[in-house]
């Protein structure tokens, strides 16, 4: 299906050269002088090399059709996720690189969304947000108005974040899987 090319999305698969893209992220930049293109970094589905690729916005691109599928994160094989499909049961392979930077989000027994291109995995989407231990974090500094100031910590997934002042090791926090970032301290 043709699409302009401003209408280029992040998690989309296109086809650009006779191979498939998947877009990785996408920014429309308006120079001073000249019309405004779009720059959109995409990764190759077979070799998993990046390109970054411009468009002017009026040029048109083959974005492919994605069918989504939920599955059940099982357990880490070498290099692939091992994935249930909680209906038939069967057990499906996927590499973990299809996830990038979420790798570190993922959990046993997860919830997670394959966008799958004629049958083929192309992208892992995780849930929005997951909850996580503070194992490691720094103590709060006198003075610091709790407005503004965040402070590191370490997650029990090895992932460092910015958290509030009143967060301390050992309690459950909610993490957004996109950055990794703090949303709220965990109910319960």
């Amino acid at each position: 299906m043709k699409q302009q090319a401003n209408q280029i999305r992040a998690g989309q698969v296109i086809e650009h050269e006779g191979r498939r893209w998947t877009v990785l992220k996408q920014q429309i930049i308006t120079p001073g002088k000249g019309g405004a293109f779009i720059q959109v970094e995409m990764r190759d589905l077979k070799s998993g090399n990046k390109t970054n690729e411009r468009w002017r916005t009026a040029d048109t691109v083959e974005r492919l059709l994605t069918e989504e599928k939920e599955y059940t994160y099982s357990y880490l094989d070498g290099s692939n996720m091992v994935l249930m499909d909680p209906e038939t049961f069967e057990q499906a392979h996927v590499s973990v690189e299809l996830l990038g930077d979420a790798a570190p989000f993922l959990q046993d027994n997860m919830a997670v969304t394959v966008d799958l291109v004629e049958g083929e995995p192309v992208a892992v989407h995780l849930p929005p947000s997951v909850v996580l231990e503070v194992v490691e974090a720094d103590p709060v500094v006198k003075g610091q108005t709790a407005a503004s100031s965040y402070k590191p910590a370490k997650l029990s997934n090895g992932v460092k974040t910015m958290v509030p002042p009143f967060v301390e090791t050992g309690e459950k926090i909610v993490v957004r899987t996109e950055d990794g970032s703090y949303l709220e301290r965990a109910k319960g």
